[in-house]
């Protein structure tokens, strides 16, 4: 062959090669949701919706691999690994008990979590500012502002003077010793609650009773959310007022509860998430925690314990119930 004939075909070799690449169609982003409970029951549809606001929509150009533990923590290392196998581009864990779970599955993979615990106490991550790790995401604690809580719970009730803390010790955050702090400003005798698992509540219950507790102030972790009707039950039929908790709690009873917009949380996740599927390395994207918090007043709760809610103190809520 002519050198002339050789070059020619060999460069028509290469458009081939390079159209039939570029004919290619791209490959489908996936990511993996490891839940606790069922993607029903679990509040990931400002999530999804927000995914699609970034380009990302599901049976389009994105696919989602599912993995839930219907309630038990004894099935996520084996959910975590089956994840894995499938490849994903990124894992979404939810849940403080639920992301060790991932992480221990993979190094590689990137993960985004959303905990309610202390990210580095509880050894997820290095660093807020530098995770380090495949390990990114938002953390709810608010520690420097847990104290407000009991501060507007003894704006409502100002006669109050003792109030038990119900919170579980193995879930790593400081909002306890910042309740601590804000009783004695407002000296207010403070009781601990310590409950690590459904059985610890009667025990719970009965010192708060013994201690004629006025009001609960919720600690907020997986075990209260699962226990929230029962206590709820408990705090209005012994008359104990309810502060704490996220919004859901007031809906059903609590007086009040101030802390993040659960809804909003979801929106920045899928923001993590769209970066590590355009590219970002996970050890580059610092922790987030909430800017902005919402007070939650129920009126009805009020008036069954004979409360007038102080002006001062409807001015600043974002709802009423």
């Amino acid at each position: 062959m002519k050198r002339r004939q050789f070059v020619e075909a060999v460069s028509g070799s290469l458009l081939t090669l390079s159209g039939a690449a570029i004919a290619q169609p791209r490959k489908t982003p996936r990511i993996g949701m490891l839940l606790f409970t069922t993607p029903a029951s679990e509040p990931i549809g400002p999530l999804l919706e927000a995914l699609k606001d970034a380009g990302y929509a599901v049976d389009k150009n994105l696919a989602i691999d599912y993995r839930f533990a219907e309630g038990r923590h004894e099935r996520l290392p084996a959910l975590a690994s089956e994840l894995v196998q499938l490849g994903p581009d990124v894992i979404f864990a939810l849940g403080g008990d639920v992301a060790p779970y991932a992480k221990a599955a993979t190094a590689t993979i990137p993960i985004v979590a959303w905990v309610s615990n202390d990210p580095v106490k509880s050894g997820l991550v290095a660093d807020m500012g530098r995770p380090g790790g495949n390990v990114t995401g938002i953390t709810l604690i608010y520690d420097e502002l847990a104290g407000k809580t009991l501060g507007f719970l003894k704006e409502a009730a100002p006669s109050l003077t003792r109030v038990a803390v119900l919170w579980n010790p193995d879930h790593a955050d400081p909002e306890y010793q910042e309740t601590k702090h804000a009783a004695e400003l407002l000296k207010v005798r403070l009781q601990s609650l310590e409950v690590r698992r459904p059985d610890d509540f009667a025990a719970a219950y009965k010192a708060a009773l013994a201690e004629r507790a006025e009001a609960l102030v919720i600690v907020f972790s997986r075990l209260m959310s699962r226990e929230r009707p029962r206590i709820l039950e408990f705090a209005a039929k012994n008359q104990i007022l309810v502060a704490g908790g996220f919004g859901e709690w007031t809906r059903d009873g609590a007086l009040l509860t101030y802390g993040p917009n659960t809804i909003e949380i979801m929106q920045r996740v899928a923001v993590f998430i769209a970066k590590i599927l355009k590219g970002a390395r996970p050890a580059d994207l610092p922790m987030e925690r909430p800017t902005r918090f919402e007070l939650v007043l129920n009126l009805g709760t009020a008036r069954a314990f004979g409360l007038t809610m102080p002006p001062n103190l409807l001015s600043r809520a974002d709802r009423v119930v």
